[in-house]
């Protein structure tokens, strides 16, 4: 059996790296558009499967995530363009969302078979200046993440506090693989590759 990542995300294969998870890197090309008034749960558990469920094939067992961040039940994604980026800062500056992972594990029996979980970490963001929320858009890493930020990253340090598991806000809730890989069949101290020598 092999384990496979699907997404091109460095923070998730960062995430199964520090796991010291034998695992390979297959994006999935699935369409991750939101349906209209789609729950931010519902949205990510359906994107997260069906990433898991493209990759699947026999031999494999996939882990596949999405994550999405919700302000006053409203879902923000990854902005289209800076200004739609600082939008988004201006929002949540100041302020507590939640954000919505799922993780999904996919493997092979004649077909794919998905199981799936969806976690939730609220997140405060201290107040930010319209200076340093353009400073912040300027270095470019908001572009590629759901809420405009990266609490790994320079996001960092505008993050007060966070309740929930950190993991959840980075993309990966590692605390909910263990009970999926044991509803797949599999465990997941059989893909550890041991400490480092």
């Amino acid at each position: 059996m092999r384990l496979v990542l699907a997404s091109s995300s460095p923070r998730r294969r960062d995430v199964l790296q520090t796991l010291q998870l034998d695992f390979e890197v297959r994006p999935a090309d699935v369409d991750e558009t939101r349906l209209p008034d789609e729950p931010a749960a519902a949205y990510v558990e359906r994107v997260a499967r069906a990433k898991a469920e493209a990759v699947a094939g026999e031999g494999l067992v996939v882990i596949a995530a999405d994550t999405t961040v919700a302000h006053e039940g409203r879902v923000l994604g990854k902005p289209g363009h800076p200004a739609e980026a600082q939008a988004m800062l201006r929002r949540l500056q100041g302020d507590v969302h939640e954000v919505f992972t799922a993780l999904a594990v996919g493997t092979w029996e004649d077909a794919a078979v998905v199981k799936s979980l969806v976690d939730v970490a609220e997140v405060e963001f201290l107040p930010m200046t319209d200076e340093e929320i353009a400073d912040y858009v300027g270095t470019g890493e908001p572009m590629d993440k759901a809420g405009s930020y990266a609490i790994q990253g320079l996001g960092g340090v505008y993050i007060e506090r966070v309740s929930g598991s950190p993991f959840t806000v980075v993309g990966l809730p590692v605390h909910l693989l263990p009970r999926l890989m044991a509803a797949s069949g599999t465990d997941l101290s059989s893909f550890r590759t041991g400490p480092a020598g």
